[in-house]
């Protein structure tokens, strides 16, 4: 099992979030803040097996603008493992 952590602009947040759903993957959104040009961000948390992942990023990949700035990212991706998981 594993975690993604997703964050984005949010302007890709809902194509993204639609997308993973679509897909049959489940999602949670949190809104947030980049703290260096504040820009709002969205951070999506994904728990998923692992031979989905690489199936969520090409989805993350298709449905987030690519930016003008080549110094800008569309997203960042975290990867974590995940040792219990339990719903309550």
């Amino acid at each position: 099992m594993k975690m993604m952590i997703v964050i984005l602009g949010d302007q890709d947040a809902e194509h993204v979030l639609q997308a993973l759903v679509e897909n049959d993957y489940r999602a949670t959104r949190i809104s947030s803040t980049g703290v260096f040009l504040r820009r709002g961000n969205t951070t999506i948390l994904i728990g998923l097996e692992e031979e989905r992942v690489d199936g969520a990023i090409e989805l993350i990949r298709e449905n987030t603008t690519v930016p003008e700035d080549p110094d800008r990212r569309r997203a960042t991706l975290f990867v974590l493992p995940v040792s219990r998981y339990e719903q309550l």
